[in-house]
């Protein structure tokens, strides 16, 4: 029978165990222009053990940044800084792809340099507010991005991935999800376009799959992953059509050759299951737990065949052994909420390991 602890081939990769620790943003890059300090190189080499790590969204370039203190991958200092930290990982035996997420429309212009505001498909504002230092912002309208833009915005994603495995990366995840933007491509309250990368289903799906493509060739299909969330409704998404609209996508990133597609699951499970069928490499699931967080109880969706690699959040932020604790039924450290965001050590490398 195959369990969450026996190892698996990603891509070109062999991992230890199919535990994946999934990306979470932690708001500590303090280092030169957003790049990780010692501190981050720490924390990810503290939970090595994950058959995958996958790190917290890190912008391909510098409008893509939605957050304060999130790290990018667009520059030679970002490079510097994460090859510590994927060399830390390494040293302890663990496998790492860096997590590339444009937040789009969600952020705002204070955070960018001059002259810069946050962009989208289409000139429409989400609902909600950035929580910044200084306290909550509203999110503004964004800047339509033009055919042009587009183009460069792919471009960005590539020399984003090169970036990474230049930096030591085991390969790449983009980030299709969470309304972001290429989910806030997907999404037809976001996405008001008329001309080819908007209005039909097809038109919708077209940037995720050009920037997918164009990572894939950069880097390699089996070094290349993409994390969807179909229905979840973060960040003011609305998909009027989210099953024909994953359908198409998953059919035609699968023509790809990726290492893998990791699900984060909404409410859907039918559609789940239609996509792990549809799909012919590695099926990633962070399973929908609501009112909770991924845990031991999900651990029989590895053996029944519903997920090849099942990746948890909550519960990887506070045991840095986590493999382990799953395979000996416990203990599991509390995760404290309130250090999730920001900070220092403190609710961050601070979690005990067993022993």
């Amino acid at each position: 029978m195959t369990t969450a602890f026996g190892p698996i081939d990603l891509g070109s990769v062999r991992l230890a165990n199919r535990i994946a620790m999934a990306p979470m943003t932690r708001n500590r890059a303090f280092g030169p222009g957003g790049s990780p300090t010692e501190l981050n190189a720490t924390y990810y080499a503290q939970r090595a053990s994950a058959g995958l790590i996958i790190t917290e969204g890190t912008q391909p370039s510098e409008v893509g940044q939605g957050y304060p203190a999130t790290p990018g991958l667009y520059s030679s200092v970002h490079i510097a800084a994460w090859r510590a930290v994927t060399d830390a990982v390494h040293e302890n035996g663990g496998v790492i792809f860096a997590q590339l997420m444009h937040s789009g429309r969600i952020g705002h212009p204070s955070l960018l340099p001059d002259g810069l505001v946050p962009v989208g498909p289409s000139p429409v504002a989400a609902r909600g507010q950035i929580f910044m230092p200084e306290g909550p912002r509203e999110f503004v309208t964004p800047k339509e991005l033009t055919e042009d833009e587009i183009r460069e915005t792919i471009a960005d994603f590539a020399v984003a991935a090169r970036n990474a495995i230049d930096a030591g990366f085991d390969g790449v995840e983009l980030h299709g999800g969470n309304g972001y933007l290429l989910h806030q491509f997907l999404s037809t309250n976001a996405n008001r376009r008329t001309d080819g990368w908007g209005g039909s289903v097809a038109g919708r799906i077209r940037f995720p799959i050009e920037a997918t493509r164009a990572v894939a060739a950069a880097i390699g299909g089996d070094r290349t992953g993409i994390r969807l969330s179909p229905a979840n409704g973060a960040n003011d998404t609305v998909e009027d059509d989210h099953r024909e609209t994953y359908r198409a996508l998953s059919a035609e990133l699968d023509r790809a050759g990726l290492a893998y597609l990791h699900i984060a699951e909404g409410p859907d499970r039918a559609l789940t299951l239609e996509l792990r069928k549809q799909w012919n490499s590695t099926f990633i699931l962070n399973p929908a737990t609501p009112g909770g967080s991924t845990g031991p109880g999900e651990l029989g969706l590895i053996e029944d065949g519903t997920a090849d690699i099942l990746s948890f959040g909550a519960l990887f932020l506070a045991n840095p052994d986590l493999p382990r604790r799953l395979s000996e039924g416990g203990p599991f450290n509390t995760p404290v909420r309130d250090t999730f965001y920001g900070g220092g050590a403190e609710g961050y490398t601070d979690y005990p390991a067993l022993d």
